[in-house]
């Protein structure tokens, strides 16, 4: 049994079309998404479609969240991200909007080496971003509560794997807007086969360019282009 995990996949359509070349290469019996479908990347709408097309489970994002939903005392702020999610909420069609409303928030799959948790940021809130570093007895606390062999956190867009007890916890990073200093996609995929799971993380390039242009060509923050280039914020 091998799972693929995609997280932070923000409106870029390039790199996910990308990643779905890459699975069929790289047999998996699951892909689950893990949160933030849109923000940033000029292909919201086709996104949504995409994933809705394949059939992936799909968790709840930040971005998601604050697109769908009508949040309060958002409405002053004036970063990139906000300028590009006020933009994405007027893009998207309102049945694309809610089913951004009825994503869960996270979820648990069975496997025959144990439970694989999943959510954006933290296991209740999507806004909340779960610290991967923090210190090992915090660590080893929060993998007994969540009683999973596998947990799988997004958020911060840096793929990163750390292995407590007997507990795997894995950032699958950032398909869209990756910001380990290597362009291209991110993708984990964790195999459930044998005595103990094994996870593997991938980047997979494709047409920076393109995805860049989009976003220069709906006067979007260039900022957002350079990253997608570069791997890298700044």
């Amino acid at each position: 049994m091998r799972i693929a995990f995609l997280s932070d996949l923000h409106g870029n359509i390039h790199a996910l079309s990308a990643v779905k070349r890459f699975l069929g290469e790289h047999i998996v019996n699951q892909v689950v998404v893990v949160g933030d479908l849109v923000g940033y990347g000029a292909s919201p709408g086709p996104v949504i479609d995409f994933v809705q097309h394949e059939g992936w489970k799909v968790g709840l994002g930040s971005s998601d969240l604050r697109v769908s939903m009508e949040l309060g005392g958002r409405e002053s702020r004036r970063g990139v991200a906000d300028q590009v999610l006020d933009w994405t909420r007027q893009t998207l069609a309102p049945e694309q909007l809610e089913y951004l409303r009825r994503l869960p928030i996270g979820g648990r799959i069975m496997t025959p080496v144990g439970r694989v948790r999943y959510f954006h940021g933290a296991p209740h809130d999507p806004e909340i971003r779960l610290d991967l570093m923090d210190q090992e007895e915090q660590m080893q606390s929060l993998a007994e509560g969540l009683n999973a062999r596998v947990v799988i956190a997004a958020g911060t867009h840096v793929p990163f794997i750390r292995t407590i007890g007997d507990t795997i916890f894995v950032d699958p990073g950032s398909v869209g807007l990756t910001l380990n200093h290597e362009p291209g996609a991110d993708v984990t995929i964790v195999d459930c086969a044998g005595r103990r799971p094994r996870v593997s993380l991938h980047k997979v390039p494709y047409d920076y360019s393109s995805a860049a242009f989009d976003i220069m060509a709906w006067n979007l923050p260039p900022v957002i282009a350079d990253v997608i280039k570069t791997g890298r914020m700044g």
